[in-house]
């Protein structure tokens, strides 16, 4: 008998949990493929790695060692726990021995920071590893420059300091083997195609101190590994697929909150939520002495699984394992975050409720469960965050708890949409102008551009360039392109797409700072009035100064959770692709978005129900994205009418399902991109529904589902179709963010509006 059948038992005894459990599947444990040490590594480190418990490398870690060895670009693309590290800590140690150094780049300080630490007990010689971020003080600054050979850092830090006082650093980037590109499957989207910039400007600096790195790349399991690699890196790039470590056992049950006797708006069936589900089993396996990590969407999601748990578990008489529950998310202050990493891998913690900050490589060791509370976005973090449980070698837990929206609801139901997919290719855009125009100034900040440069930039190079001259950014001369302003390019491009500096989030009796959010998350956060959770306590926006960039908080403690409502208004520029299905067409382009938060809902937090909404008045954001929009056709709209479907409610419902649904086929969230429908819009003269990126310039999601759009929308189609409620809810067509308070809306006529439209395709 596997020794989670038990618990399992214990946790769906109760007949209402039992009958939430839609699939459990079973992956089957494998003992690995292991090798002899390549014989170029040296002697001393096949020795302090078999004192650290390494006798012998798995297969795939020496197949990629090799091949960097060798000269290649490597992306290692096995699963979570496979000693993807050690594929490029040998090359890169042997590199060392000769001499040379070494740049590692995470997409987070915990990430490097936990790197450092493993470095620090291997103590491989000649090693001099060091981390470089934005917590290091400036005499430690200088001692790095001056001293280490193994540099851990983010893509932030090369953005702006390295590379943009390289002459600090010419030793180094002069010595520069190896560049280490950890978790690369996290760059997508706006990020990715940044940081792939930023890569390119890395190996153009390199080039004037006379070095070529090698590039290593260490990814979850995705499709197409080597291409999407390669447009990081702009270089060919050799990937290694075939995973050959020892795999735990896992159990995996997919699970569905059960109806409550609530209501949502407009008589809506409301689900239990997914947080109030998982914090329930988080509360179960913790009595149980289970090591359990739950990942939840949201900030206030995690601290509030956290709370519920310690509650809980203190009312079950057991204060004590109360106090082993904590949350742990972005935005907590570093030595915080520190600390609780610290106690998970001691063992005093044993369960934690974090947001995806844990689901990049930082080492967890001993964990038994992890529990899903809602989608992750993609397959790629599902199993990234499924493979931190079973670490040890030991069997492991999974529970994903559907929340209550259109695509959970459509995976607790298709459980071949999880098990029987591969997981998605990672969509960038290095050519995006809106990314590449601040790389192309600061490129030409740290050393004139070239001719010869255009190359390493990409196809869209000389027109970005053109346009920079034009605005009078950067200025001609026989010898290349210059940098004309007394500021720092670097300040240019916000490299996550945060829309501007953090907004701090300060206590106001005392003045104590809390944590900070970034500016364009700062107008659903931390508004006025919104609820704000933070390590166990919860406050109340009292005042926002988006200017000032200061959010202040009241101590409070209300019975209520808050969700902000914005308004969005969209134009076409221009347009990209279209195809044409008979009457109807699917369409890809350039457009422009205002948004708004006009309002947000007070919700309860023991059912979720609806208690009622605030108006608010924040500034409108403008920003030019790309956009999948379709339309059906004057005869088909006129057919449906003629059958009585209303069609503003019918295109509003279809709308919110499909955004709800392209996460399953472009590698996004849906909160990164956004939608507007109309019966009639002012530029196709028609019934039009559209799906856009939430980022400046695009992001590809968009192209992702014009490229999708039969499959997408069929599945939309099913998923409306297929849900029990008879008027429309959440786990259909109803959204959390909608602007207009989800009004109006028609489930039959968003099934009939999509079948028309698919089948003229």
């Amino acid at each position: 008998m596997n020794r989670w059948e038990p618990v399992l038992q214990r946790l769906w005894r109760d007949h209402t949990r039992t009958s939430q459990v839609t699939h459990v599947e079973s992956l089957t444990s494998s003992p690995g493929v292991r090798e002899d040490w390549p014989g170029w590594v040296s002697p001393a480190v096949v020795e302090r790695m078999a004192e650290s418990g390494m006798p012998e490398p798995w297969s795939h870690q020496v197949r990629a060692a090799n091949l960097a060895h060798g000269g290649n670009n490597v992306i290692i693309a096995t699963g979570t726990a496979s000693g993807k590290s050690l594929g490029f800590l040998l090359p890169a140690a042997a590199a060392v021995a000769e001499g040379g150094s070494v740049l590692y780049l995470a997409p987070t300080k915990a990430l490097a920071a936990d790197q450092a630490r493993m470095l620090s007990e291997l103590a491989l010689p000649g090693v001099r590893a060091a981390t470089y971020d934005g917590d290091t003080a400036a005499e430690e600054r200088r001692r790095v420059r001056a001293h280490a050979n193994y540099v851990l850092t983010n893509p932030d830090m090369l953005h702006r300091s390295i590379l943009a006082r390289h002459a600090a650093w010419a030793g180094f980037l002069r010595r520069l083997r190896y560049v280490v590109v950890d978790e690369a499957h996290h760059y997508r989207g706006v990020f990715g195609s940044h940081v792939a910039q930023i890569l390119r400007r890395l190996r153009r600096v390199c080039a004037r101190y006379r070095s070529a790195p090698r590039f290593v790349l260490a990814s979850a399991t995705s499709a197409a590994p080597a291409d999407t690699a390669q447009r990081l890196t702009g270089l060919p790039v050799v990937a290694v697929t075939q995973d050959a470590s020892a795999r735990a056992s896992l159990r995996f049950a997919l699970v569905e909150p059960e109806l409550t006797e609530m209501t949502g708006e407009h008589g809506a069936p409301v689900r239990r939520a997914a947080t109030a589900v998982a914090a329930d089993l988080l509360a179960d396996l913790v009595a149980q002495e289970v090591s359990t990590l739950v990942f939840v969407r949201s900030r206030q999601g995690a601290e509030l699984v956290a709370m519920a748990a310690q509650r809980a578990l203190a009312d079950a008489g057991r204060p004590d394992l109360s106090r082993r529950v904590a949350a742990y998310r972005g935005g907590y202050l570093a030595k915080d975050r520190r600390s609780l990493e610290r106690r998970l891998r001691s063992g005093e913690l044993l369960g934690l409720a974090s947001t995806n900050a844990l689901e990049l490589g930082v080492d967890v060791t001993g964990l038994d469960a992890v529990l899903l509370a809602g989608w992750p976005g993609t397959r790629a973090s599902l199993w990234q965050q499924v493979g931190r449980a079973g670490r040890g070698g030991r069997d492991a837990l999974a529970l994903f708890v559907a929340r209550d929206d259109p695509l959970d609801t459509y995976l607790v139901h298709h459980p071949e949409a999880i098990f029987g997919q591969g997981v998605e290719a990672t969509v960038l855009d290095p050519d995006n102008p809106y990314v590449l125009a601040p790389h192309l100034c600061a490129a030409a900040e740290e050393l004139p551009l070239t001719p010869e440069d255009l190359a390493v930039f990409g196809p869209a190079t000389a027109e970005v360039l053109a346009d920079l001259v034009d605005r009078g950014m950067l200025r001609r001369r026989p010898r290349g392109w210059f940098w004309t302003r007394r500021e720092h390019a670097c300040d240019l491009a916000d490299i996550r797409g945060a829309g501007g500096p953090p907004v701090q989030i300060v206590e106001e009796d005392s003045g104590l700072l809390l944590g900070s959010v970034d500016e364009a998350a700062a107008h659903t956060a931390v508004h006025p009035g919104a609820v704000h959770l933070h390590q166990g306590l919860t406050y109340v926006v009292s005042e926002l100064d988006l200017e000032g960039g200061i959010a202040l908080v009241r101590g409070e403690n209300p019975d209520y959770s808050t969700w902000a409502r914005e308004v969005t208004e969209i134009e076409i520029l221009k347009t990209l692709r279209e195809e044409a299905w008979g009457d109807a067409a699917v369409r890809f382009g350039e457009v422009r978005v205002a948004r708004q938060v006009v309002g947000y809902l007070r919700r309860d937090l023991r059912t979720g129900a609806v208690l009622g909404e605030q108006p608010l008045e924040l500034p409108e954001r403008v920003l030019r994205s790309r956009a999948v929009w379709w339309t059906v056709g004057r005869e088909a709209e006129e057919r449906l009418r003629a059958e009585g479907v209303e069609l503003r409610g019918a295109a509003h419902a279809a709308e919110h399902a499909s955004i709800g649904l392209l996460p399953l086929f472009a590698t996004c969230d849906r909160w990164d991109i956004g939608g507007v429908s109309t019966a009639l819009h002012a530029d196709t003269g028609l019934l039009t529904v559209f799906v856009y990126d939430g980022h400046e310039g695009g992001a590809g999601f968009a192209e992702r589902g014009y490229a999708a759009a039969r499959d997408w929308l069929r599945a939309t189609r099913d998923a409306v179709a297929a849900c029990e409620c008879a008027a429309g809810c959440p786990s259909c067509i109803q959204s959390p963010k909608c602007g207009n308070g989800n009004e109006p809306l028609s489930k039959p006529g968003a099934v009939r509006l999509l079948d028309a439209l698919l089948g003229a395709a």
